[in-house]
């Protein structure tokens, strides 16, 4: 069983969400918070798998809270919800360790599924939106090639571009005519070198610097 944390400053989206998402028989909502500070308190008590988080909130806002909640309490995984004009607070909270973003008119399944994904340690980006979050980076400098890209082999160089387009370890393995393993193998040493946290990450990184 799946136990999930709902913070949303809603009433009516935290209670529609939880009658869904309670229909699935291997989720189950344990707290609501309406806004990021509460949330902190929440995930202290409740211990939950995931925490579905809005974005604009008073008092303490979902990019803070994930950066908390990322820093404290890292067995905890954290799906972000945003709307289209999010797009600059959904690439922060991509950066502070939420493990996927979906749009609050996504369906129903699709957010037991990416609820699913990401309890297993997986991304889920909503589709269409990657472009839109990359051009809106926080604190975006002039933009120079990291050195650390420098010391990726050209092997590593040909997987992270697969990642950035969206393929999986089974994909990359199949493209480039290598096992699963290898695959694997160099997804750690890229995020090893690059000092990411995960895929997604990643994706941002590659999708900024490198031709695609």
């Amino acid at each position: 069983m799946i136990k999930i944390l709902i913070v949303d400053d809603g009433h009516l989206i935290r209670q529609g969400l939880k009658a869904l998402l309670e229909l699935e028989p291997d989720l189950q909502i344990v707290g609501e918070a309406q806004n990021g500070q509460i949330a902190l308190d929440r995930v202290k008590e409740l211990q939950p798998d995931v925490v579905l988080m809005d974005i604009r909130m008073p008092i303490m806002d979902g990019v803070t809270a994930t950066k908390e909640i990322c820093q404290q309490f890292p067995h905890v995984n954290i799906l972000v919800l945003t709307t289209f004009d999010d797009d600059t607070y959904v690439a922060a909270a991509i950066r502070f360790g939420a493990k996927g973003y979906l749009l609050k008119d996504t369906p129903s399944e699709e957010i037991a599924t990416a609820i699913r994904a990401v309890n297993l340690g997986y991304t889920h980006l909503a589709p269409g939106m990657m472009a839109k979050v990359i051009a809106n980076r926080v604190d975006r400098p002039e933009i120079s090639l990291p050195p650390e890209l420098a010391e990726l082999t050209p092997r590593e160089l040909e997987v992270l571009k697969l990642i950035a387009v969206g393929a999986n370890n089974r994909e990359i393995a199949q493209q480039l005519y290598i096992s699963e393993g290898t695959v694997k193998n160099h997804v750690t040493n890229i995020l090893n070198r690059l000092n990411l946290r995960d895929r997604t990450q990643a994706a941002i990184l590659a999708r900024t610097y490198l031709v695609i």
